[in-house]
């Protein structure tokens, strides 16, 4: 069975980490290609996935970064847009545990000015899978442009949708203010613990995925960190524990996961239309695959998510 094609549509951001100086009063910067959509792509391209990736890419010297790094990866970028406006640069600090604060440099950037035209040239007939979310699903003025282009798309290919919540670029309340609307759009939700405490707080995860599951959603995943991922099909859940791994930082690990669940469903056909083959034991497996794709990711620096001949010596080191 051929592999199914995955599209992702989102941003692009250069990921700046601090590092030491040679002078008291310098910053030093490192740069790497990021962005939620753009290290899923990325991802799955480089596990084999056929992975298309809709953006709008500057022609600064972050966009040229952006490019090559996609394009290296193996990433379709036949539907990029050329754009005239700046990338978007976030600054990341990490504190002893590698988790990461980042301050966002965004306004007026290129990923938010997606229009309809630019959109309507997409042909998405040998797409299996639309995913999408993060910034430039609500982001304006271009939120409302993806957003309809999801729609458009639904009856079609399977959807799923990762919100990625940034408060400090969006209020949480224009999030939940979309999110039941997008829950009737998706057949896949994928978030973290951050995600949802910042949509509903206090509110356990079993007693989300009912709430989404009534929106309209069928797969819910959330992701617990250490403490593995609780997933929920029509209401039928398990619990996938995480993969012990030493943490150099945990940038893009989510993403990573997200690319090993939808790769993990696309490498066995299960992927296009409203997920009616999907079982429990199916989400169960991917769910495995993709917390082992999160471990890989965290044990290297930055959002640089592992290849296929890595997750193959991985497999031979755990049989052995």
């Amino acid at each position: 069975m051929s592999p199914q094609r995955i599209t992702v549509l989102g941003e692009c951001v250069a990921d700046a980490f601090t590092e030491p100086a040679n002078a008291a009063n310098e910053l030093a910067l490192r740069v790497l290609p990021g962005g939620g959509p753009a290290n899923t792509a990325v991802a799955l391209a480089r596990m084999g996935t056929p992975a298309r990736f809709l953006a709008r890419l500057s022609g600064d010297v972050f966009g040229r970064l952006f490019r090559a790094h996609l394009e290296a990866s193996g990433v379709d970028l036949s539907c990029a847009v050329a754009a005239g406006e700046p990338s978007t640069l976030a600054v990341a600090e990490l504190d002893a545990t590698g988790q990461a604060a980042f301050s966002f440099h965004a306004r007026n950037t290129a990923d938010w000015q997606w229009t309809s035209g630019e959109l309507a040239r997409v042909d998405l007939s040998g797409t299996a899978c639309l995913h999408t979310g993060s910034l430039a699903l609500i982001r304006e003025p271009g939120g409302a442009v993806v957003e309809e282009f999801v729609a458009s798309a639904a009856p079609r290919a399977t959807i799923s949708i990762d919100p990625n919540v940034r408060p400090l670029l969006v209020r949480p309340e224009a999030y939940r203010a979309r999110l039941t609307h997008w829950c009737g759009l998706a057949d896949i939700l994928r978030l973290s613990e951050d995600d949802l405490e910042l949509l509903l707080p206090g509110t356990p995860p079993e007693q989300a995925c009912d709430l989404w599951h009534a929106a309209g959603v069928r797969l819910v995943v959330i992701t617990l960190g250490a403490d593995g991922v609780v997933a929920s099909l029509d209401g039928e859940r398990l619990r996938v524990p995480a993969v012990t791994t030493r943490v150099v930082d945990t940038v893009g690990a989510g993403d990573s996961f997200t690319a090993g669940l939808l790769h993990h469903l696309a490498a066995r056909g299960l992927l296009g239309g409203r997920l009616t083959r999907l079982g429990l034991d199916d989400v169960a497996e991917a769910c495995r695959f993709g917390t082992r794709v999160a471990a890989l990711t965290c044990s290297v620096a930055g959002p640089n998510p592992p290849w296929r001949s890595q997750l193959t010596e991985l497999a031979t080191t755990d049989s052995a």
